[in-house]
């Protein structure tokens, strides 16, 4: 296996951390690429193309996240659009037939008050980020159309866990309550989440390797948590209570991501293990083991 990252500063401390018990195997190579960088990225495919050829592509790279998008939309752009371009222009010459994009519940946009289906409309995003990512996902249609590429869409709904985003609200709120911290919620709170464990999203996405043809596949825990519940969760789990200050909802912020997960049990036998209990006391545990330097993480 080979992993490609280019370790944003912001991200440098976690991704270490990610990096340290996969770089002691040795059916793991690291190289420090950036998508954006196609010259780079040929070399990576180009390096020894009889002898170890690049069997499938898992692009899992992306500049994630709703509101930064909206801050930064080119930026944003460039990486999830011009870098999977840049993938799939690569799996086109150098023969790689499988690819794997990671996707997000964000392309379903403003979802009403059910799970979301894959059928279901994904051309009306909130955000850049959303609209990003939805435009990369048509690009890999027309690969596989034109190239006869085998392709998987993999829409991942609100991923935590252990070294998660810092950015996100799980991580946010465990820090915050863990340091004595004000935790901000956006919104009255009652906006609810699909929430997905780390560990069932990297399942189903490794059994996602195996389909052929074109597949577009949630993955989600189909059990949507309130703000409000999760910060009641994770209270229980650190033993503190938390001082929460309400802000206003932003605008890109959906009030509602619920994954239908029938496509994903039928294609991949594939179902969530790690309820949402037992994944915030996993995640704490992590947060109170490293939390000499994962407290500085803002």
């Amino acid at each position: 296996v080979k992993g490609l990252d280019n370790i944003e500063p912001f991200a440098s401390a976690l991704a270490r951390w990610r990096l340290g018990p996969v770089l002691r195997s040795d059916q793991f190579a690291y190289l420090q690429v950036d998508i954006t960088d196609k010259e780079r990225l040929f070399s990576v495919f180009s390096r020894n193309p009889e002898t170890d050829p690049v069997d499938a592509v898992i692009h899992l790279a992306a500049r994630a996240g709703v509101r930064a998008s909206v801050e930064d939309p080119r930026s944003c752009y460039e990486i999830n659009v011009l870098g999977t371009l840049n993938l799939l222009e690569l799996c086109r010459e150098f023969g790689v037939s499988r690819f794997i994009l990671a996707s997000t519940s964000s392309v379903y946009g403003d979802q009403g008050t059910g799970p979301a289906s894959e059928d279901a409309l994904s051309n009306r995003p909130l955000s850049p980020y959303a609209a990003s990512k939805s435009a990369a996902e048509t690009l890999l249609h027309s690969y596989h159309h034109l190239h006869d590429m085998d392709a998987v869409v993999l829409r991942y709904f609100t991923v935590y866990g252990p070294a998660g985003r810092p950015d996100m609200s799980v991580f946010r709120f465990i820090r915050s309550i863990v340091e004595g911290e004000p935790v901000t919620v956006y919104g009255d709170g009652t906006q609810r989440r699909d929430f997905t464990y780390v560990d069932d999203i990297a399942r189903g996405t490794i059994s996602a390797l195996n389909l052929r043809g074109y597949q577009t596949i949630n993955l989600g825990n189909d059990r949507p948590v309130s703000m409000n519940d999760l910060v009641r969760l994770i209270e229980d789990a650190i033993g503190r209570s938390a001082l929460v200050q309400y802000q206003e909802r932003h605008e890109a912020d959906p009030s509602l991501t619920w994954a239908e997960i029938g496509r994903a049990h039928r294609l991949l036998s594939w179902s969530p293990e790690v309820t949402i209990e037992e994944g915030i006391r996993r995640t704490v545990a992590w947060y109170l083991e490293n939390r000499e330097w994962a407290r500085k993480i803002t």
